[in-house]
């Protein structure tokens, strides 16, 4: 077939290679740089039999409206993943929690088959072994190379995705309901989803995320339930519980439910989430001396993700003293921490002692007047040296907006 691939910067150079490899013709056009590819004047001038473009790409958009069957990113992944899918693969999508699940079923899904293959924003890991292969996207684009390595090497994959799903996986998860306008604001990403998971064998939703009128789909909450620190499941003669304290963390909380109920319904007592631990960056915790440190710092944070942080560290340890490290560094992140968020979370938490990071310094003063101890850090790293010079036999929760 002739084929116009839209899109280079997100997948679309990846997709025109595979398809050439498969005996078509492609040309692409990179529609927003204008610097690969061929000219969209050129592109409006020949003949296609198909055209693969991003879902997030305006529908106005001239090329869009030749003569010719337009698929999406996504499903010309699945074309060329064709049968070369591997034995088990499970694709993940939604606004929130897409890592965080997905490291959850792994931890599950390794105690039953531990050769396979975990795609996410964080890198594509082979287990055993735990060895990264490389860094890349989660675009649908990134998610051929996935597939086709699991299948070559005989292992199961879990791929995290942006904006939907292939639909070549078995299982498709959607971790969040929440929705926000793409394609310069004429459709809805999660329309975009849904409809991705038309061709998925089985659709599981994280608990209460389903948007509705998506029938068929499992509802984690009908699989599991969680109460004072301990999720409860059940379904087709799998029954159990586990505790874990990062249960008391909603977005683990989640992410544990749904990892738990995709378990099941593969057939695996998904117990071993017992053992699961926060990932760097999302409430994980250490020991350095005297003290136990929870790393709460990513581009996320928030007023309620502190509260959740500093909440997790009570159950961690029983050590009274915490000192908590809480701001954002401006020069890394586009979308603040307002002041008045961080000013009730330091109110909230009942810190003994508060860093300031960052941008929040100016906040020195009001600071004062909510907690015994006020001290200011330049960002993250001098943050956490500073809590750590100050701190003795107790806790230290980071909650800095930043980038890493």
């Amino acid at each position: 077939m002739n084929i116009l691939v839209l899109d280079t910067i997100h997948g679309g150079d990846e997709i025109s290679r595979r398809l050439i490899s498969l005996g078509h013709n492609t040309d692409t056009v990179d529609v927003y740089r204008h610097k690969s590819g061929i000219s969209e004047g050129s592109a409006l001038l020949k003949n296609y039999d198909l055209t693969a473009s991003p879902v997030h790409l305006d529908p106005e958009y001239p090329l869009l409206k030749k003569e010719c069957r337009i698929i999406s990113h996504h499903q010309a992944a699945a074309m060329i993943i064709g049968d070369k899918k591997p034995e088990l693969m499970i694709e993940i999508t939604g606004a929130k929690g897409k890592t965080t699940t997905a490291h959850a079923l792994a931890h599950v899904l390794r105690t039953h088959n531990n050769r396979l293959l975990l795609h996410t924003s964080k890198g594509t890991v082979e287990f055993p072994g735990g060895k990264t292969l490389w860094k890349k996207s989660i675009t649908p684009a990134s998610v051929i190379d996935a597939a086709l390595y699991a299948h070559e090497n005989g292992l199961w994959l879990i791929a995290e995705e942006s904006l939907g799903v292939t639909g070549a996986g078995d299982i498709a998860i959607l971790t969040s309901k929440e929705d926000y306008p793409i394609a310069s604001g004429k459709k809805s990403a999660i329309k975009a989803k849904l409809g991705s998971m038309k061709n998925s064998g089985t659709v599981i939703t994280a608990p209460g995320e389903d948007p509705g009128g998506n029938t068929g789909a499992y509802h984690s909450e009908d699989i599991t339930e969680v109460k004072n620190g301990v999720c409860r499941y059940s379904y087709k003669g799998i029954n159990g519980s586990f505790r874990n304290p990062l249960l008391e963390i909603s977005g683990y909380k989640k992410a544990l439910q749904t990892a738990a109920a995709t378990a099941c319904i593969l057939g695996i007592d998904p117990a071993c989430l017992k053992d699961f631990l926060a990932l760097e960056g999302r409430m994980s915790s250490g020991k350095r001396g005297s003290n136990i440190i929870i790393d709460n710092s990513n581009s996320g944070v928030n007023k309620q993700t502190t509260l959740d942080a500093v909440r997790y560290a009570r159950k961690v340890s029983p050590k009274e003293n915490l000192t908590l490290v809480i701001g954002l560094e401006a020069n890394n992140i586009c979308e603040g921490f307002p002041a008045e968020d961080i000013l009730d979370a330091i109110r909230q938490s009942g810190a003994d002692k508060v860093v300031l990071a960052g941008e929040a310094a100016r906040l020195k003063e009001e600071a004062e007047g909510l907690t015994g101890y006020v001290t200011l850090s330049s960002g993250l790293s001098d943050g956490r040296e500073t809590a750590e010079k100050i701190t003795d036999d107790g806790l230290i929760v980071l909650s800095v907006k930043t980038w890493r």
